[in-house]
């Protein structure tokens, strides 16, 4: 099968390669759509991410590896023991790799498991024809969720978890700090939670315009304004919850002090080097700082609000590519037009 294969930096091979045999309790799945993600763009570029220097404790694998861990398709082949799904069932695969059985994953917060890793970077994941997945990994799709829409359900995960575990109440004030994929879909998953004003802030014009698209009430271009003080001129006090989806000191620096007292700041975006914080800001403000870390147990709500249309998930995606274009059109062209949000790879021909 045609596959996108890792072998190091700037690196990504279009490869024939075998696909592995479904063991018991596993699915063949296969692959329709899949979407480009950021650590995708980390792993091609600066090498961050993949299984390197030994093979996972979970998965046994290292690279080479087929990236791709946001997808959806199709079920092609059923392994022993997989009786609730049938061939040819529509799905989208939640592609968390997690023990079961250490103190996390016993508390059911699998997505902190001590063995966490990710299809397409600790085993071998969606660009690829076809991939052979845990039973657990599948959600069904109703027939009203394209298969697009489908490949979208695991970053719209990342937001859905980051906004429920966030402090926000109907009728807040927030800002997205970052309006690339994980913030458009931030901003979607805030409306959805009734924030009154949602404020946008990113240096680039087209993905304001985005934002705003999906539902942004005001957009801050930081490279042109005081984002503190433009947030402070449209809500008075601050916001009561800043979502901070860059991962880069100056955002995350004003996601903090952009807050009214008692604020969340709620970090989504995966830092390349440690961040700095003031912390007489916290203090004086009484300001929380946290963290969410991908998603656990919401793929089928997600999946839900997507069918309803409460989550037009639709919106982000900005370009539709083959898996043969993916190194130029895609890894290379996310990191040089600023105008894309979410490249989606049509995996068969």
């Amino acid at each position: 099968m045609k596959a996108a294969v890792w072998h190091g930096t700037k690196d990504v091979r279009i490869e024939q390669v075998d696909v592995r045999e479904v063991q018991p309790g596993e699915v063949k799945v296969k692959v329709e759509w899949a979407g480009i993600c950021g650590s995708d763009l980390h792993a091609y570029h600066h090498g961050m991410g993949v299984q390197v220097g030994g093979p996972h404790p979970l998965t046994g694998e290292q690279a080479p590896l087929t990236l791709g861990h946001e997808f959806a398709g199709t079920i092609a082949e059923l392994g022993e023991g997989v009786s609730q799904y049938q061939v040819g069932d529509r799905v989208a695969i939640e592609p968390l790799i997690y023990c079961g059985e250490c103190k996390y994953c016993r508390e059911g917060h699998y997505n902190l498991c001590e063995k966490f890793g990710f299809i397409g970077l600790n085993a071998n994941g969606g660009f690829a024809e076809y991939v052979v997945v845990k039973k657990h990994m599948l959600h069904k799709l109703p027939d009203q969720v394209t298969l697009e829409e489908g490949a979208l359900i695991e970053p719209t995960a990342v937001a859905f978890q980051a906004v429920r575990s966030s402090k926000i109440k109907v009728g807040d004030n927030v800002a997205v700090f970052g309006a690339g994929p994980i913030g458009l879909l931030t901003i979607l998953c805030a409306k959805a939670a009734g924030a009154a004003q949602i404020i946008a802030v990113d240096i680039s014009p087209e993905r304001l315009e985005k934002a705003k698209e999906v539902g942004a009430t005001a957009v801050i271009n930081a490279a042109e304004a005081d984002t503190v003080k433009e947030i402070m001129a449209l809500t008075g006090d601050g916001v009561a919850i800043s979502y901070e989806a860059a991962g880069a000191q100056p955002t995350f620096t004003n996601a903090v002090m952009a807050l009214k007292k008692g604020g969340e700041c709620m970090v989504i975006a995966a830092f390349a080097k440690p961040a700095q914080l003031d912390m007489t800001s916290l203090l004086v403000k009484e300001i929380n700082v946290t963290a969410s870390l991908a998603y656990r147990h919401v793929f089928p709500e997600v999946i839900s609000l997507v069918e309803q249309g409460a989550l037009d998930v639709k919106k982000v995606i900005t370009k539709k590519i083959k898996l043969d274009q993916i190194v130029e059109d895609g890894l290379e062209l996310l990191v040089q037009d600023k105008s894309q949000a979410k490249i989606l790879v049509q995996i068969q021909s």
